[in-house]
């Protein structure tokens, strides 16, 4: 499958905002976006004007990256929102946060969605007693999720629920850090994603 073996600060630089992926760096002051709060490449500091079409454009790569997917995903993702009942943009918004990758993430089980898609692909997780290891599983209310027995004493699970106290966690989740394993109360809705998103811009884009 393809995947993006970058530097993710470079992704971070060119939408001019941090996506926190790089877990706890981003919370620093080597953060990259603090230090070179400009597009990488040798272009990057002239003042372009950019047209509707780019404002668009650049909102897509933006979600794209923070919820580290290709094009392919995203498009099914838009598509699958559109014939859902409801706003298309908030549809999409909630088909994002209910990836079992994303929720392993906002949970405090990983530092970064890219570090969650990796735990969960190797069997670390289960869903209501049963090993998944799709990063895009779609997670339903009730669904509990839990790191799974072999993996309790795994450090980088360990380090990361100690760091979680650094992020909060939606109310549609509840996390019982004690015993390892987390809870989806309700469906996500819009005020609870914090990302700076303009999904209107996306389906304007798909629109057209």
């Amino acid at each position: 499958m393809a995947r993006y073996l970058g530097a993710n600060c470079r992704l971070c630089r060119r939408e001019g905002k941090k996506l926190f992926l790089k877990g706890d760096r981003c919370y620093t002051d080597k953060c990259a976006v603090e230090r070179r709060n400009y597009p990488p490449g040798q272009h990057g500091q002239n003042k372009t004007k950019v047209s509707n079409y780019g404002l668009q454009l650049r909102e897509k790569q933006k979600v794209k990256r923070i919820y580290g997917i290709l094009e392919r995903q995203f498009r099914l993702i838009y598509q699958r929102a559109d014939r859902m009942k409801g706003i298309v943009g908030e549809n999409m918004l909630s088909l994002l946060e209910r990836r079992l990758d994303n929720v392993v993430f906002r949970l405090g089980f990983a530092n970064s969605r890219k570090q969650a898609r990796q735990l969960v692909v190797h069997r670390h997780f289960l869903v209501n007693g049963r090993c998944v290891n799709i990063p895009s599983y779609t997670v339903k209310p009730n669904d509990v999720i839990s790191v799974a027995e072999k993996s309790k004493d795994n450090p980088v699970i360990k380090d990361a629920l100690e760091a979680v106290v650094r992020r909060v966690i939606p109310t549609w989740l509840e996390l019982d850090k004690e015993n390892m394993k987390g809870i989806v109360k309700a469906l996500p809705i819009r005020q609870e994603i914090e990302y700076p998103i303009q999904e209107h811009l996306i389906i304007e884009l798909y629109s057209k």
